[in-house]
């Protein structure tokens, strides 16, 4: 019992690591699909665009009325895994890995993932 408890604040500590190492409002969550995904304050899945190159966004005009960035402030700092890439209308986006994050609009609920394998280059971001 006592190697049990042990082993669940381990975990709980590597969790709570892990989340300290993220944007405020991102977070962790289990999809409808049943996959860990991140998710940005809103619980809503975030996705990576194959199309993007390492820490640049080539999701823009209509591409990102359909794929809204995960913003990120103008005084954002990288921290870990994570950074901040500036997108080509000058505002800031955050990036997990060198990858861009986005939500998809018809995602309607938190945990939906209907952005999933869109063209075939649309993916649930993962932690």
């Amino acid at each position: 019992m006592r190697k049990m408890r042990l082993l669940f604040l381990v975990l709980l500590a590597a969790g709570l690591a892990f989340a300290a190492q993220m944007p405020q409002g991102v977070q962790t969550q289990k999809a409808d699909s049943g996959t860990m995904v991140l998710a940005d304050a809103k619980g809503m899945t975030l996705y990576t665009y194959g199309k993007d190159e390492p820490g640049k966004s080539n999701c823009n005009g209509l591409c990102a009325h359909f794929w809204p960035p995960l913003t990120a402030p103008v005084d954002a700092q990288p921290m870990s895994d994570w950074t901040v890439i500036t997108r080509k209308d000058g505002s800031k986006q955050w990036a997990y890995r060198d990858k861009p994050l986005y939500t998809y609009d018809k995602d309607k609920k938190p945990g939906e993932t209907k952005g999933e394998g869109s063209g075939n280059v649309w993916h649930q971001a993962t932690p």
